[in-house]
C-alpha cells in the first residue's frame, strides 16, 4: 500500500501509468471523507492497492477521464475498470475481494444495514449495540465513521454530548486498528480546511 500521504496531481499533471496486474488503484484527496470510505474498507479488507491524490482545486485535466465529474473516489483496476462513488466502491471491495466480509452474507440483515444508514439520524435513539450493525463492527460503521472523526476540528464536537449511545461508538471506533491507522490528524485538518473554503491551490497538500 503505498501513496496515502503523497502530494496530489493537478492540472498538467502526466496521466499515471497503467495499473499493474493484481493492483487496485484508489484516486482519492487526503481530506475527504468519501474517499476515506473507501480507503477504510481497503484496509480492514487487507488489499494491496495504490493511492493517487487528486488536488480537488486543481483537477488534472485527464482525471475527468476517470470520472467525468471529477470526484472522488474513483477505483481503477488493471483491466482499467472504473467505479465511482464512495458506497459504490466499497460495496465493490467486499463482493470482488476474498477476506474478512464487512456485509452481512443474510440477505435481510445486509438490508437492514443498508436501511439503517440510510435513515442513520432517525434509528440513533434506537441503537442497542456498541456498533450500528450489531456487536461487531461492520461496513455500516465505516460508511458513517469519516463525518464524525472531523467533528472536533469542525468545532462540532459538543453536537454529540446529549446522546451517551454515540459517544460509546465513537470511542469504540477510535480503538479500530483500521481507523486508526487511517486516523486524520486534527491540526492538520484546521490548517486544511479554511485554505480548501478559500479555494487555494495548496489546500490538498497541506501539512506535507
Amino acid at each position: 500500500m503505498s501513496g496515502s500521504s503523497a502530494r496530489s496531481l493537478g492540472k498538467g499533471s502526466a496521466p499515471p501509468r497503467p495499473v499493474s496486474e493484481g493492483r487496485i488503484r484508489v484516486y482519492s484527496m487526503r481530506f475527504c471523507p468519501c474517499a476515506k470510505r473507501t480507503l477504510l474498507v481497503l484496509r480492514a479488507k487487507g488489499i494491496e492497492h495504490e493511492v493517487i491524490n487528486i488536488n480537488l482545486k486543481n483537477k488534472p485535466e485527464w482525471f475527468f477521464s476517470k470520472n467525468p465529474f471529477g470526484l472522488v473516489p474513483v477505483l481503477e483496476n488493471s483491466q482499467g475498470q472504473l467505479i465511482c462513488e464512495s458506497a459504490i466502491t466499497c460495496e465493490y471491495l467486499d463482493e470482488a475481494y476474498p477476506g474478512k466480509k464487512l456485509w452481512p452474507d443474510d440477505p435481510y440483515e445486509k438490508a437492514r444495514q443498508k436501511m439503517v444508514f440510510e435513515l442513520f439520524a432517525k434509528v440513533l435513539v434506537n441503537k442497542k449495540t456498541t456498533f450500528f450493525g450489531g456487536d461487531s463492527l461492520s461496513m455500516l460503521d465505516y460508511l458513517i465513521w469519516p463525518w464524525f472523526e472531523i467533528l472536533e476540528p469542525l468545532e462540532l464536537a459538543g453536537c454529540v454530548d446529549h446522546t451517551p449511545k454515540l459517544k460509546l461508538w465513537m470511542a469504540a471506533m477510535k480503538k479500530d486498528p483500521v481507523t486508526s491507522a487511517l486516523c486524520v490528524d486534527m491540526n492538520t485538518y484546521r490548517g486544511f480546511l479554511p485554505l480548501y473554503m478559500q479555494n487555494r491551490l495548496e489546500a490538498c497538500d497541506y501539512g506535507l
